[in-house]
């Protein structure tokens, strides 16, 4: 049996206007994702400041909204400056004095390493490795000469970098001084106040969800940074070789990279060490020995305690989470990835809930029609 379906013209139009609709807000967004992305950075800044804010807003006499931002504001530029300062210029030595110590650390490498040498021998390998061996010192060195040259090439990164940091901030500081307006006239463009409340509810879980694992999340990398700056800095005093001034590269290094979940830690715990080892290979393995007793003692304690408020997520969605937004924007990505999907997970629970009360409401007449027939069969 053959069915017919007849589609109208007009139908038929609308679908493709739809299709051609999606695909070009596709493209859109896809054009315009840089700054989509700073907006979003802004936007969890501004929410992982707003308790902050609020707080100094409420101590300052006049309870100046803006004295607060201003002031919180004013920390994160004096914490942008000590980077700057403290920070770069060690980083800069450090890779040149890698890049210069390179071709000297694989010539000793291969006059150590007797087993690998034979071995190397007794397979005939011995023209090939040599091959290698003369390319990445040739390699190493030419990158330490041009070392000048690619600072200067990197300008033009580096002033993008500095252009969407100031866009960033301008734009946390707006959301932060006009954002209780802006969501106070959000809130009364509702006609009916039953959903405005339990999508206020929803906003609320939401807030709460993203600021208690930015806050957190923040607080658990700022002891973890403190704590890592202070093994180099005592890894500095007891071995002439490691310099004093690496502290603050790894405190800066750690933090970053541990606000990125499940990996981030590792990936900071083995950047520090490699940085330790370029100049000691002693205090390299001190330092890998003191990363690992630390993580025992921050996954089951310091972090325990500060994340009292978990997302309730399952290993698999934090990793999956992650991965799509270290893809889409690197270390901002992953780290912005979490609370996002904490944020969805907590639209999914709200939309599953709705769901059922709307098919017990939909169930309950039908249910008191079956309770009366049966009331009535059992008197008949």
């Amino acid at each position: 049996m053959k069915a017919r379906i007849d589609i109208d013209t007009m139908t038929f139009v609308r679908f493709w206007l739809v299709v051609i609709g999606f695909g070009l807000a596709g493209v859109m967004i896809y054009s315009a994702r840089a700054a989509l992305i700073i907006i979003l950075v802004a936007f969890f800044l501004a929410l992982a400041l707003s308790k902050p804010v609020n707080m100094l807003a409420h101590r300052l006499p006049n309870r100046s909204r803006l004295g607060g931002t201003a002031l919180a504001f004013m920390s994160i530029i004096v914490l942008i400056g000590a980077v700057i300062w403290f920070v770069i210029p060690p980083l800069v030595e450090q890779s040149a004095k890698f890049a210069q110590t390179l071709p000297g650390l694989i010539d000793s490498a291969n006059e150590q390493w007797v087993g690998l040498s034979e071995f190397i021998d007794k397979n005939n390998l011995r023209d090939e490795v040599d091959s290698m061996i003369l390319s990445l010192k040739e390699q190493s060195t030419a990158w330490a000469g041009r070392l000048g040259a690619n600072i200067i090439d990197g300008v033009g990164s580096v002033a993008s970098f500095v252009v969407s940091l100031f866009l960033v901030l301008v734009m946390s500081f707006l959301m932060l001084l006009e954002g209780p307006a802006w969501i106070s006239r959000f809130w009364g463009l509702y006609k009916n106040k039953d959903k405005m409340k339990q999508h206020k509810r929803v906003a609320e879980k939401m807030y709460n969800v993203v600021t208690g694992y930015v806050t957190g999340q923040l607080l658990v990398s700022s002891i973890g940074a403190l704590a890592a700056g202070a093994c180099a800095a005592i890894l500095s005093m007891i071995f002439t070789e490691v310099p004093a001034n690496l502290a603050m590269p790894t405190i800066l290094l750690t933090f970053i990279l541990t606000l990125i979940p499940m990996f981030g830690s590792t990936l900071a715990g083995a950047v520090v060490g490699l940085l330790i080892l370029f100049n000691s290979l002693p205090a390299a393995i001190i330092y890998v020995v003191y990363f690992v007793i630390y993580q025992q003692i921050e996954n089951n304690f310091i972090q325990p305690v500060i994340q009292a408020k978990k997302l309730e997520l399952s290993a698999l969605t934090v990793l999956v989470s992650v991965t799509i937004g270290v893809y889409i924007s690197g270390i901002l990505g992953g780290i912005i990835a979490v609370p996002i999907a904490g944020s969805i997970k907590v639209l999914f629970e709200e939309y599953v809930s709705k769901s059922d009360e709307v098919r017990e409401e939909r169930e309950r007449p039908l249910a008191k029609l079956v309770n009366k027939i049966r009331s009535s069969t059992k008197k008949a």
